[in-house]
Formats: structure tokens, C-alpha cells, sequence
């Protein structure tokens, strides 16, 4: 596939990008908590916070990426196959992860942006998520340097800040959903892992 502003794949990008805005986690419980504590503004509030810590997370991905990209060629290609593992490996965890192995999210009921910044922020496997992702969709032949990360950047933006919105608009449903129908959503996240080991495989085999 023909890469997009230095961007290999990006309608994988955008796929990879909403599939782990759905994977439980962090961020979700974040946006979850406010709602019910806040409504729907608290949960927007909450979706702002969540952006801006991932764009803080990413940026400083991009700046060990980039700078590797520059100076180590061949390293690059390697960290594109271990980042292509991670993704596989991640997908492993969620086949075979246990049900209710979720890490509970404490939300106080006021500066819900703040409280989900510092709780993406703060979230060990974020960072390296973000140095294990960027790697796998930057094609070294076409990336274009500041213009191919901008529109990555403004992708991630787009599309957390309207799945985000979204689910803080149905926040209520969703979590009764997700508790009377265990089954179901333990059958989705098995689903996911599926979808992140073949994006592992293909993105590796690239």
C-alpha cells in the first residue's frame, strides 16, 4: 500500500488507533468514572485530559524515534520488528488474560481533565506503547519528519477525542452492558487480542 505523508499503512494506523481506544484500560475507566461522577461534561473534560497526556507520551516517543531514525537506519528496522512483537505479545496477554483482571481508577468528583492527564500520564505501559507504535507505521523511504509525526499526532487527537465523546454520551449503557453481559464482552477483548497479533504479524513481515 502506497504510504500516506510518511505513514506506511494509514488506514491500519487509524484502525490500530481505535482498537486500543477500546481495549479496557486507564483511559477508559478514566472517562467511565467521570461521567457517571460528573455527566457528560465531566467525561468531556475527562476525554481532554486523556488527549493531552497522550499527546505529552507521544511526543517524547517521537523524539527518541525520530532521532533513531536519523542516526541508526538498521536500528530503526529492528525496533520495528520488536514493536511488532509487543503487539503480538499484547495480544497473547488479552487471549489468555484472566476475567475481571482490570486495574481499578480512582476519580475524585472535581478537575476531572487534570485527574485523567496525570492518570494517562502516569500509566507505565503508555510510553511504551508509543515507542513500540510509531516505529511500526513510519516508512524510512517517504517519512516526511515533522509533517508525517503532525499528522499522526492530529489522527491520535481526532480520533480519541471522538470515540472518547462518544462513549462519555453512552457511558451509562455501556457499563451496564459490559456488567450483564460478561460473556460477551470477555469474548470481544479475546477478539482483540486476536486483531493486535495480526497486526503484529503483518506489520512485522512488512
Amino acid at each position: 500500500m502506497q504510504a500516506f505523508v510518511g505513514i506506511a499503512d494509514y488506514g491500519a494506523f487509524c484502525a490500530a488507533i481505535l482498537l486500543f481506544l477500546a481495549l479496557p484500560g486507564p483511559g477508559t475507566f478514566a472517562l467511565l468514572t467521570s461521567t457517571g461522577k460528573g455527566g457528560f461534561r465531566a467525561g468531556a473534560a475527562a476525554t481532554f485530559g486523556v488527549i493531552l497526556g497522550d499527546q505529552v507520551l507521544m511526543w517524547l516517543a517521537v523524539a527518541g524515534v525520530a532521532a533513531l531514525l536519523a542516526a541508526h537506519p538498521v536500528l530503526f528496522k529492528s525496533v520495528q520488528y520488536l514493536g511488532a512483537a509487543y503487539l503480538a505479545w499484547i495480544g497473547l496477554k488479552l487471549l489468555f488474560a484472566k476475567p475481571g483482571a482490570a486495574s481499578p481508577i480512582r476519580i475524585e468528583p472535581r478537575r476531572y481533565a487534570r485527574q485523567a492527564f496525570l492518570i494517562t500520564l502516569l500509566n507505565p505501559k503508555a510510553i511504551v506503547f508509543y515507542m513500540a507504535f510509531f516505529p511500526l507505521f513510519i516508512d524510512p523511504a517517504t517519512h516526511r519528519g515533522a509533517a508525517t509525526f503532525l499528522t499522526m499526532a492530529a489522527t491520535i487527537a481526532a480520533i480519541t477525542a471522538a470515540y472518547g465523546l462518544l462513549l462519555c454520551a453512552f457511558a451509562q449503557a455501556v457499563s451496564a452492558q459490559v456488567r450483564a453481559h460478561q460473556r460477551i464482552a470477555r469474548a470481544l477483548e479475546r477478539l482483540a487480542g486476536v486483531f493486535l497479533i495480526a497486526f503484529g504479524i503483518r506489520l512485522g513481515a512488512q
